[in-house]
């Protein structure tokens, strides 16, 4: 829908001009945003593309693979430079992120968001199966609980908060290498050298990992039995960001057997914390 006004000419005619647009309310809500603000739009478009790949980015490819035009990219780039949010790479002809990119990361991890969504979720997932319950996130080759709920009456277990553990061995680790690329996994594992053991279970070589994650891949939840302490068993969701990266992962784990089986409950936690993280799997 428009809206008009009159512009009296010289020869004393008047026309009409549009002077605002009413957005059709068949356009979809992300089409209304970004023509409230577009340039908005392009610039955050921008910077996330940038966060996605694994290395500095030509501004023609930019220009090409956001839709872009080349010289609005280089106006955005530009402002998003002086702003120290992204750097030129003169030599190679790149654009990387620059250091207030890094800022935002460290003001994310200070306000702790994962957790403060995390932990109402794991502590529910504890009350109703009576275990203990845990959320984790990848660092490396390890896996960083930032998340503990311990059940009533359950003995404790190594994975409070601020503990690391090898991620191969771990039902969260596992579920979140399952979620990475390929190529990244191998770079963390290259050869038996990267592998350690706590219990003399678990893979000990890339070709052993690589088969567990496939089954992982395939079952869409990780297991352990014994890898990180002997007569405990653990299972873990990925939780997937907007990107599909794994952004953490949500565990219970207990000692035995435990009925009924927890797997439906664990997924079923972990979608909800993708949901807040803005990412949907439909």
């Amino acid at each position: 829908m428009f809206r008009f006004h009159t512009v009296q000419r010289p020869d004393g005619t008047a026309s009409w001009q549009t002077v605002s647009v009413i957005p059709d309310e068949r356009a979809t809500q992300d089409e209304h945003r970004r023509a409230q603000v577009p340039a908005a739009d392009q610039t955050l478009r921008i910077l996330r593309h940038l966060a996605r790949r694994p290395a500095p980015v030509a501004a023609s490819a930019l220009a090409r693979d956001l839709g872009i035009p080349r010289s609005t990219i280089y106006h955005l780039l530009s402002t998003l430079q002086s702003h120290g949010f992204v750097v030129h790479l003169a030599q190679e002809r790149r654009w990387g992120l620059g250091t207030s990119a890094f800022e935002l990361a460290g003001g994310y991890s200070r306000q702790e968001p994962l957790a403060r969504l995390g932990r109402p979720l794991v502590a529910s997932l504890a009350d109703r199966l009576g275990e203990s319950a845990h959320l984790a996130v990848m660092s490396g080759r390890d896996v960083l609980y930032i998340v503990e709920e311990r059940a009533a009456r359950r003995p404790a277990l190594v994975t409070e908060v601020g503990v690391r553990l090898p991620a191969h061995l771990t039902a969260t680790g596992r579920a979140m290498l399952a979620a990475l690329p390929r190529t990244q996994v191998r770079a963390l594992y290259p050869d038996a050298s990267a592998f350690t053991n706590r219990t003399g279970r678990g893979p000990g070589r890339p070709a052993e990992l690589r088969e567990l994650l496939r089954q992982v891949r395939q079952n869409g939840v990780a297991t352990e039995d014994g890898e990180v302490t002997a007569g405990f068993r653990s299972v873990a969701a990925p939780v997937l960001d907007h990107a599909g990266w794994p952004a953490a992962s949500i565990a219970v784990t207990w000692e035995g057997d435990l009925d009924p089986d927890p797997t439906a409950a664990v997924q079923a936690a972990a979608r909800v914390l993708e949901s807040r993280l803005g990412f949907d799997r439909r």
